[in-house]
């Protein structure tokens, strides 16, 4: 018999339907031998409309607050699927996350998990029952708050409890039948990827994809926990996140995939002082904002009149608010001119292993002949990244999908400055 930790994204448990669906198949893993703890989102867009009904009543919602609002979302899935499970015969119970023993840092909105201690969870268990706990929320027990995790919360959830639970596996059940070489809602031509090393799902996770938080993977690969992404009606294919890749060597020079993060926007801070630690106090007021930046470029030199031109920054769209309302009320004590609040950006990104020029300049050249104008560019041996309008991402992802041959009908051989050669070793 085995333990194994499973998580359903929104998409799976959106409807009354879907979650009766969800349990008849966890009903039958159950029958099947298999003890189960289950991680569930928010049905659908219920996070959103949280968000939106907290934007009504106030522009820059007190974080504490929001925490506590949107966790009923992950509270009614995990309840509304217990009671499926019970009517079918099978006996389950849900948990709250601080019910579950998940123990998190004290920071509302983006708080991350110190600990899990999961007693009741194991009682659940040896009851015989299936343990429903709610993702994406857990408990500072310093402050005794509710904490949640940021986006891709209840991944990190359910890995967590994988690794202390000792699961045979997390399985990460979505919309979508694994991992691809780009988003299959976007690029028809993206194949799926049976397995990838933890290293290079945590540069498609940071560069955008989805169907795994940055978060999540970074704990997998701290405490090895073998996750495997599949859909959430098919216990066949998918793909496989572990040490190493079945099939090959690590460490062979190869383009795996592309990766976009279309949610961010432009910021830029005019006419900041030149006096030493203002740049610092900026990113200061940002950080206790809870504002996360991704790019950070002056685009001037310091002048004779004592200021530093502009500062421009990306942030992604969600923090945007905060940080406006952050700087206003620090202008005086930062000293810049103005404000410009710019147009919606985002990323693409090529994931790979041993990239070099020969690889930068077809990724360059491809954006070029399709007509999108990057703003940064920034490269290493495992990932190529530019910025751009997010209107352009769809175009810019087919583009290079075909460019660099990706896709399942198009596996040309590999030019010259694609042959394997070693590259590295797996984090140990």
């Amino acid at each position: 018999m085995a333990l194994i930790v499973q998580k359903y994204g929104g998409s799976s448990v959106r409807s009354t339907e879907r979650i009766k669906q969800v349990a008849e198949q966890l009903a039958a893993t159950r029958r099947a031998g298999h003890d189960l703890v289950v991680v569930v989102s928010a049905m659908g867009d219920t996070t959103d409309q949280l968000l939106g009904l907290a934007r009504e009543v106030a522009p820059v919602p007190a974080r504490r607050e929001l925490d506590l609002l949107l966790a009923t979302g992950e509270c009614v899935s995990s309840t509304l699927t217990a009671m499926a499970l019970n009517s079918l015969g099978a006996p389950a119970r849900s948990l709250s996350g601080p019910q579950a023993g998940v123990l998190t840092t004290a920071a509302h909105g983006r708080a991350r998990i110190t600990g899990v201690e999961p007693r009741r969870v194991r009682e659940g268990l040896e009851r015989g029952e299936i343990v429903l706990v709610t993702g994406f929320q857990g408990l500072n027990r310093e402050t005794q708050e509710l904490t949640t995790l940021g986006r891709g919360g209840s991944d990190t959830t359910a890995v967590a409890l994988a690794a202390a639970l000792r699961a045979e596996v997390c399985e990460i059940c979505t919309d979508v039948d694994g991992v691809h070489t780009a988003d299959p809602h976007l690029v028809p031509a993206a194949r799926p990827l049976p397995s990838l090393t933890y290293e290079t799902m945590q540069e498609l996770s940071d560069g955008g994809a989805r169907v795994l938080a940055p978060r999540s993977v970074a704990y997998a690969r701290r405490y090895r926990v073998p996750v495997h992404v599949r859909s959430s009606f098919a216990s066949e294919g998918g793909t496989a996140v572990s040490a190493a890749v079945a099939g090959g060597p690590v460490g062979r020079r190869e383009l795996v995939g592309l990766a976009h993060d279309p949610s961010h926007v432009r910021l830029t801070v005019t006419g900041l002082p030149s006096r030493p630690g203002i740049t610092a106090r900026l990113f200061r007021v940002l950080a206790e904002a809870g504002a996360e930046i991704d790019v950070a470029a002056h685009a001037a030199l310091p002048s004779p009149n004592g200021q530093c031109g502009d500062l421009t920054l990306v942030l992604p769209e969600a923090d945007a608010t905060a940080a406006l309302a952050a700087l206003r009320a620090h202008r005086a004590e930062v000293g810049y001119q103005d404000l410009e609040y710019g147009d919606a950006v985002g990323t693409v990104s090529l994931v790979g292993c041993g990239m070099d020029a020969a690889v930068l300049a077809v990724f360059c050249e491809t954006l070029a002949r399709t007509g999108v104008d990057f703003r940064t560019l920034s490269a290493t041996p495992t990932r190529i990244r530019a910025l751009c309008g997010s209107g352009d991402l769809p175009r810019a992802l087919r583009a290079l999908h075909r460019a660099y041959a990706l896709g399942a009908d198009s596996q040309a051989p590999l030019p010259a400055h694609q042959v394997p050669i070693p590259c590295g070793k797996a984090a140990p």
